[in-house]
């Protein structure tokens, strides 16, 4: 028989992991800022030559023998605080992000990124998207950053009333389907259907699924987007339509077509217009200029990957792009 209270010992519970949660969370918090500050003490004295390398291994036994209890304080670790300290010396943004993160997310900013930019963009990332430390080393390794960066450089002038910039993707990583290198446009819908957690993971987490082969009614034809979405912070329908072969300017007709139905039929009235993403196979980014040059819509570009791309191959590819951009502004 179900006690008539139950209801209200639910309450109490969620009361009880709340608080729990704040609780973990604080400590994180304090955590953070610990560790910050011992890698100042040891940054500072290394500074003044007062200690020297060995002195941070004799810090670690010293603090072991006075404290065995205490765990985290071994001389690889200290050698991170120090690394975290110098890393983010003074710095009042890094300083409230920084500490909403755990230590084994900053480990893995510190340790796979090399530029601040990097730095900062991963941990603005992590923090927005909530990622577990699983899902930011995921990131890393698919170059988020380099890609959101070559998109952003390739982002034509539209007429959407808030900027694109940061949420696109030049190039889109989708190695968790599993495909085969020979596929069809159904199978690569149906897989990311399939994966949706993990492709709005890609995507970014603003992304909110409405449907696919998603129908659309003109006159008497019925016509079908690939993959439509809704982005909470554009506040604009997303309409996805996938190739699985190299871009071609006539693409761009077909999905013009559905954006201006979208806005027509389905958008509604305190909704920003509505964005497409061509996601294929190859693209050449001169020929996606020259067809974007007159497009009226607000219109994404990207290809998309089914295994990893190697980080310095985005990084060469980013660095070549703005070595392009200075040629022509010289020009």
């Amino acid at each position: 028989m179900t006690n008539p209270l139950q209801p209200q010992f639910v309450e109490v519970l969620t009361l009880i992991k709340v608080a729990q949660q704040k609780v973990i969370a604080t400590a994180n918090q304090e955590l953070i800022r610990l560790y910050w500050s011992v890698g100042k003490y040891i940054s500072d004295r290394l500074a003044t030559s007062e200690w020297g390398q060995k002195t941070i291994e004799q810090l670690a036994t010293f603090i072991q023998a006075q404290e065995p209890g205490i765990k985290g304080f071994e001389k690889r670790n200290l050698e991170r605080m120090r690394q975290f300290y110098e890393t983010y010396p003074d710095s009042q943004i890094t300083t409230a992000l920084r500490t909403q993160l755990s230590w084994t997310h900053h480990r893995i900013i510190m340790s796979r990124c090399k530029t601040e930019a990097e730095r900062l963009f991963y941990l603005e990332l992590a923090i927005t998207e909530r990622y577990s430390t699983r899902e930011l080393d995921r990131q890393i390794n698919s170059g988020i950053f380099e890609r959101t960066r070559l998109a952003d450089a390739k982002l034509p002038q539209t007429s959407h009333p808030k900027p694109l910039s940061g949420i696109f993707r030049d190039s889109y990583v989708l190695d968790f389907l599993n495909l085969p290198h020979s596929h069809s446009e159904k199978d690569l819908k149906t897989a990311l259907v399939a994966c949706l957690r993990d492709f709005i993971l890609e995507l970014g987490r603003d992304f909110t699924f409405l449907g696919q082969e998603y129908r659309l009614q003109v006159g008497s034809s019925d016509f079908f987007i690939d993959l439509l979405f809704f982005h909470r912070e554009l506040q604009s329908l997303v309409a996805f339509e996938l190739k699985i072969d190299k871009f071609q300017p006539e693409y761009l007709g077909q999905l013009e077509f559905y954006l201006e139905a979208l806005d027509r039929d389905i958008k509604k009235p305190h909704e920003n217009p509505s964005i497409g993403v061509l996601l294929c196979r190859d693209k050449d980014d001169e020929v996606v200029e020259y067809a974007l040059s007159r497009s009226i819509s607000p219109t994404v570009v990207a290809e998309y990957e089914i295994k990893l791309i190697p980080k310095e191959v985005l990084r060469r590819k980013l660095n070549e792009f703005y070595e392009l951009l200075a040629t022509k502004e010289e020009s």
